[in-house]
């Protein structure tokens, strides 16, 4: 499940913050329409311990559920990375070995998470797991058995929540939602790239279907 949305501008600031009192609203709404659980679990950041607060839950933390490291973009807003680093923050963007000075890319993400998920005892049963909408595309990729390049393309929505099914070794994904508002909308934080940077990125969208053809993927989320 992920959290809510923060600040989805130019003013959105990259790592942890506070939750909007929206976004804490939306959460205490969402605390009748969970899904049986057996064990929840959160990533370590102010806002997930918020979210399951306000869920009403009561959590295991586990580090490495954690979110992006930043490295130096850390605290800066992302309109400030885009102006001052705008190469290699379309980089980040376009190629999931690039990362933020200091930080991490998007495939050292995608490794820890499936890392992470390859860890889970086989005998867990139903566990809830509140974390960060980077985490949530990172398990899409390693369950789907998507190339670290679809990362970007999962929009994650505040509040969606995606069931993954070990069965026979394989992974089975049932993307949906928690509140019956939210269902087919989505705020995605913006992808400001320089002028002249490749474009065309493609975001599945909560209530689309895409095919992917080079990749023969569908997703519906």
């Amino acid at each position: 499940m992920c959290t809510p949305a923060g600040d989805t501008t130019r003013d959105a600031v990259f790592g942890d913050g506070l939750l909007s009192e929206r976004g804490l609203r939306e959460a205490r709404t969402a605390r009748a329409t969970l899904p049986p659980y057996s064990l929840a679990i959160r990533a370590p950041s102010t806002r997930c311990a918020q979210t399951a607060g306000a869920l009403g839950l009561e959590t295991t933390l586990e580090p490495a559920l954690r979110d992006f490291d930043y490295g130096v973009w850390r605290g800066r807003t992302l309109g400030e990375v885009a102006a001052d680093d705008p190469y290699r923050y379309a980089a980040w963007l376009t190629d999931p070995d690039a990362a933020p000075p200091g930080g991490e890319s998007v495939r050292r993400l995608c490794r820890r998470t499936a890392e992470w998920l390859s860890s889970v005892p086989s005998d867990t049963g139903r566990a809830l797991v509140i974390t960060e909408p980077a985490v949530v595309r990172a398990s899409l990729v390693h369950a789907l058995s998507a190339p670290a390049t679809a990362f970007w393309h999962f929009e994650v929505p505040p509040l969606s929540a995606v069931s993954l099914t070990l069965r026979g070794g394989r992974w089975h994904v049932r993307p949906g939602h928690v509140t019956a508002e939210g269902a087919g909308t989505s705020r995605a934080v913006p992808f400001v790239l320089p002028r002249d940077a490749a474009q065309g990125h493609t975001v599945l969208l909560l209530g689309d279907a895409v095919r992917d053809e080079r990749y023969d993927l569908i997703a519906r989320v």
